[in-house]
C-alpha cells in the first residue's frame, strides 16, 4: 500500500480543491491550504481513491470507513476532478443486454416495486421536509427567472406542466406517482380539474389524504395507494402526468408502461412524461461505481434510458410526441438547493432520522448516503452525465378535424404560445 502514496499525491496535486489525507497509520498527507480532509481507517479505501472508484469511496464513507471534513461543494469538486470525461458503464454486447433485461424484469414486479418505493420514500417525511420546499416537490424545479427561490421555482414547474397539459376546469386529470401531492393539488386548486393521484408510498398517501381533507377537496381530488398497472383503463382521463416516476419502471417494462399510459388517456388527450434520462445512448449506468452506490443506498431498481429510447417506446405505444424540453441545468440547480438545505441542518436531520429508525447507527448511514447522493447528483447533471426531459405526447383520435389546426388529431394546437402566455 505504501506504493500508492506517490500516485495519490500526484492525483491530489491536479485537483481543483486542496485536500488533506489522514492515513490508517496516523500519517498525514496534505496540500497547502487544504479545505477538505479525508480520514481513512482502512488501506483498502485508500486504494479505491487511487483507482478513482468514487462509488466504492462513497460506500466507505457511508459505512464509516472514511470520515470527511469540509464543505460538500468542495468535496464534489474533488470528485469531479477525479473523474475527467464521461464515467459510464455500457452494454458491451447481446449477452450484457440480455442480462440487464432479465435483471430489470425480475426487479419490477408489483411486489418488488412497492418494496423499492418504500425503501426510498418512506424513510421519514420529516426528514424530507427539512430540505425540500414547503410543498415537498421532489423533482426538478423550473428556474424560469434567475433570481427565483427553490419554492418559487417549484411552483413555476407545477404551473409549467399544467400549462403544457392545457388543463381546463372539469377535466379528469391523473397524476401517476403523485409524491406528496404538490402537482395534484396545484392542478385542482388553480385549474379546477377533477384530479386522481396514485403512489406506492404509504407515507405519501397518508400525507396527501390529510391535505385533501384539510383543504376540503374530497369531492374532486382523491389519492390511491396503487400501482399504475392496476388502474382501470375503461374510463380514460383527459390529461395524464407522470413526474419523476418512470425512472422506477425498469427497461423491461417500459413498453408496457407507455401502452398503459396510452390506454389511460382519452383519444385526443395530452400526457406529460417528466423524468431523468441517461446522458449517452449506450449508457447502462453511471460508471466509477456511482450507479452501484445509488442502487444500494438510494434507489434500488432505478433504471435510466436515453431520451431517444424513451421516444421510441412512446411512439411504439401509439403516442405522438408533440413537444420535448431538456431541463438538465435546472435539475443541477434544484439538487444544489436541496443539498445546501440539508447541509445547513445536519444535526436536526440526524435527530429526525434517529427518531424515525430508532437506530443511531442506521440514521447516520442514511444521512451520509443522502449527503453524497444529493451533491453527487447535482454534479452529474452539471457534467451532462445524466439529463432531465419533459416529453409531451398525445393519443391521436384519428379525426383530422379535431383541434384548432386541420390534421391535429388532438387538442394540441401545434404552436407553443399557450405555454408562455
Amino acid at each position: 500500500m505504501q506504493s500508492l502514496i506517490p500516485k495519490i499525491e500526484s492525483q491530489l496535486a491536479a485537483l481543483p480543491v486542496p485536500v488533506a489525507l489522514e492515513l490508517p497509520d496516523g500519517r498525514r498527507v496534505a496540500q497547502p491550504g487544504s479545505r477538505v480532509t479525508l480520514a481513512f481507517k482502512e488501506w483498502s479505501a485508500l486504494a479505491q481513491l487511487a483507482g478513482r472508484q468514487i462509488g466504492a469511496l462513497g460506500e466507505a464513507y457511508v459505512e464509516g470507513r472514511v470520515q470527511i471534513e469540509g464543505a460538500m461543494r468542495d468535496l464534489i469538486d474533488i470528485a469531479a476532478g477525479l473523474l475527467p470525461g464521461h464515467p459510464v458503464e455500457t452494454d458491451t454486447g447481446w449477452w450484457s443486454r440480455l442480462q440487464r433485461r432479465a435483471k430489470s424484469r425480475g426487479s419490477h414486479t408489483l411486489g418488488r416495486d412497492a418494496a423499492q418505493i418504500e425503501f426510498h420514500y418512506d424513510v421519514s417525511d420529516d426528514f424530507y421536509a427539512l430540505w425540500l420546499d414547503p410543498r415537498r416537490v421532489y423533482s426538478c424545479a423550473y428556474y424560469r427567472g434567475a433570481d427565483l427561490s427553490l419554492a418559487e421555482a417549484q411552483e413555476a414547474k407545477l404551473d409549467h406542466i399544467c400549462r403544457k397539459l392545457m388543463l381546463k376546469r372539469g377535466e379528469r386529470f391523473l397524476d401517476i406517482g403523485c409524491g406528496w401531492g404538490a402537482l395534484l393539488l396545484w392542478a385542482a386548486e388553480h385549474y379546477g380539474v377533477d384530479a386522481t393521484g396514485i403512489t406506492l408510498s404509504k407515507n405519501q398517501h397518508a400525507h396527501v389524504q390529510r391535505l385533501i381533507d384539510d383543504k376540503g377537496l374530497g369531492g374532486r381530488v382523491r389519492v390511491e395507494l396503487r400501482d399504475y398497472r392496476e388502474l382501470d383503463t375503461a374510463r380514460p382521463f383527459d390529461k395524464v402526468a407522470s413526474v419523476g416516476m418512470f425512472e422506477h419502471v425498469g427497461t423491461a417494462n417500459m413498453a408496457t408502461y407507455f401502452r398503459t399510459l396510452h390506454d389511460l388517456l382519452a383519444p385526443g388527450g395530452l400526457a406529460m412524461n417528466h423524468g431523468i434520462t441517461s446522458g449517452r445512448i449506450d449508457q447502462q449506468q453511471l460508471g466509477a461505481g456511482m450507479g452501484d452506490f445509488i442502487e444500494k443506498y438510494i434507489f434500488p431498481g432505478g433504471e435510466l434510458l436515453h431520451v431517444s429510447q424513451v421516444m421510441r417506446d412512446m411512439a411504439g405505444a401509439g403516442l405522438e410526441l408533440v413537444d420535448a424540453e431538456n431541463l438538465r441545468p435546472h435539475y443541477a440547480r434544484t439538487l444544489w438547493a436541496w443539498s445546501d438545505a440539508l447541509e445547513a441542518r445536519l444535526d436536526e436531520a440526524r435527530g429526525v432520522l434517529q427518531a424515525s429508525t430508532g437506530d443511531g447507527d442506521r440514521a447516520g448511514r442514511i444521512l451520509r448516503a443522502y449527503r453524497l447522493y444529493l451533491a453527487g447528483s447535482a454534479m452529474s447533471f452539471e457534467q451532462g452525465w445524466i439529463s432531465l426531459h419533459q416529453l409531451l405526447a398525445t393519443r391521436p383520435d384519428g379525426n383530422v378535424q379535431t383541434g384548432s389546426m386541420r390534421g391535429a388529431q388532438s387538442v394540441y394546437p401545434f404552436v407553443r404560445d399557450f405555454i408562455y402566455k
